[in-house]
């Protein structure tokens, strides 16, 4: 008893269409791959390699109407720009804000600021730093 093969003849009608499919898919995904690494690295690039200017909150001392911030900035020793800090009160409402600039050859400042508030402040919030 002889068994009757569904293969087609190897070569006679062309390569099916499922292995078409298989290859045009892989290219699409190999090309939105490499577009999502681009634009991954375009967006890590413009975040770390462009900031010129971070800082940090060391410690703050509140009193009934500003708050006594402590900041360490770092920067390029030619960048110039500002952070911008902010307070609030126990119920969560923002009480204070106000940006503090920052220039001269340094590139670490240890500086106290202080920070006029409305009412009473509980926090003191940098915001983020930001070059000219």
């Amino acid at each position: 008893m002889s068994t009757a093969s569904t293969r087609l003849p190897e070569g006679r009608y062309g390569r099916p269409a499922d292995e078409r499919a298989d290859r045009t898919l892989k290219i699409v995904g190999g090309v939105l791959g490499a577009v999502l690494l681009a634009v991954i690295g375009w967006f890590a690039y413009h975040y770390v390699g462009q900031n010129e200017i971070s800082g940090e909150v060391i410690s703050f001392q509140t009193s009934p109407d500003s708050v006594k911030v402590h900041l360490e900035v770092r920067k390029d020793a030619d960048a110039t720009g500002y952070c911008t800090v902010r307070s609030q009160a126990a119920d969560g409402l923002e009480v204070g804000r106000a940006d503090f600039r920052f220039g001269g050859r340094a590139t670490r400042i240890d500086k106290v600021v202080t920070l006029r508030t409305t009412a009473q402040g509980t926090t003191a919030e940098l915001l983020g730093c930001h070059g000219d």
